[in-house]
């Protein structure tokens, strides 16, 4: 059966408020005898204390939201089991939501959260959010909103920024290095988390090597695996490309079909490389060359940042900036040593 705190008060022969900070460890003041009593009542029965009830007592809810764009997403999953990783042992407990890639969801869901005594809100964002939803509005100001949105959201500090385009030409230049000239490039659809770095980054290592920038190289798709497997058929139409770089990892999964489908070989006819460096990466065939950027670190940094703003609401939250780095495997062929 379900016992109330009452009930194991009465059981024990003490006073409700002895069994509540007993309970709470701050029953040192009672004995060692009494202290038993109570705790042999309350592993006997399975006791869990009433969590909405402790809230109304403490006005804490140790519960922070955490809105995504998909949470099938495996770039997302990592995000989130990197945010649990460090609420966890804390106490907090992670509510998690999915938009859609929707803003009208995400300002839909925040405000529920709200409704529910969340105390903070960690946003991934592909989306401007309106001003009264920003960082520094009034929501914000009752509300702490932790934002994974790659500098979307325009602020001074609480930023998670990636190197993007520091990863991109990496990926390219080092196709480059091996032979490479005719590059394809399946781009994401959107300005989604700046990923227009990766482009920038593409144009810019073909531009320093003094390789011609080419449009009918580069297809646009969404961030998916369908997406990369439907630009992959149109690059594909170049008959001149020995390569192509992926926006993302899923993309790259989705290419290495199309690739296989034309019964050309990774690496012998085309070299692909990836961004992300996801898990799945290392064990498609042959291994994804790849830019690993730190998704995990990223998750957990915006889970510090949320807890950080609702324990200590006074302090400025900083900024981070991560790291990527190219991940060598077996997907890139060297042309430059034919």
């Amino acid at each position: 059966m379900k016992l109330t705190i009452r009930q194991i008060a009465e059981m024990a022969g003490v006073s409700v408020t002895t069994v509540s900070q007993i309970l709470n460890h701050k029953g040192s003041r009672f004995s060692a005898e009494t202290r038993q009593r109570v705790n042999d009542i309350v592993e006997k029965y399975q006791y869990k204390p009433d969590f909405f009830a402790s809230n109304l007592i403490t006005r804490r809810s140790k519960t922070i939201g955490m809105i995504v764009p998909d949470v099938t997403d495996s770039f997302f999953s990592k995000i989130v089991e990197g945010a649990e990783h460090y609420t966890n042992p804390l106490g907090y407990m992670l509510v998690l939501c999915n938009s859609h890639h929707e803003l009208e969801k995400e300002i839909q869901l925040l405000q529920q959260l709200a409704d529910r005594s969340v105390e903070g809100v960690i946003l991934a964002t592909p989306n401007v959010l309106p001003e009264e939803y920003n960082v520094g509005s009034e929501f914000s100001q009752t509300m702490p909103l932790g934002l994974i949105d790659r500098g979307i959201n325009q602020r001074d500090n609480g930023r998670l920024i990636v190197k993007e385009y520091e990863g991109a030409y990496q990926a390219v230049s080092y196709l480059v290095r091996n032979g490479h000239h005719n590059i394809g490039l399946i781009k994401e659809n959107t300005n989604y988390y700046q990923l227009e770095e990766r482009y920038n980054g593409y144009y810019q290592a073909l531009k320093d090597a003094g390789i011609l920038f080419k449009h009918e190289n580069v297809v646009t798709a969404d961030l998916t695996v369908e997406g990369g497997y439907y630009a992959a058929q149109q690059l594909l139409k170049q008959k001149h490309l020995t390569a192509i770089f992926c926006s993302n990892d899923a993309m790259a999964m989705g290419c290495y079909r199309a690739i296989y489908e034309q019964n050309y070989k990774i690496p012998d006819d085309i070299s692909v490389i990836g961004f992300d460096g996801l898990s799945f990466s290392k064990f498609m065939n042959p291994p994804l060359t790849t830019i690993k950027q730190p998704v995990f670190d990223i998750g957990f940094t915006a889970a510090k940042f949320i807890v950080d703003a609702i324990e200590f609401p006074e302090q400025r939250i900083p900024n981070k900036i991560f790291e990527t780095k190219l991940i060598f495997r077996e997907s890139v062929k060297n042309l430059a040593s034919e």
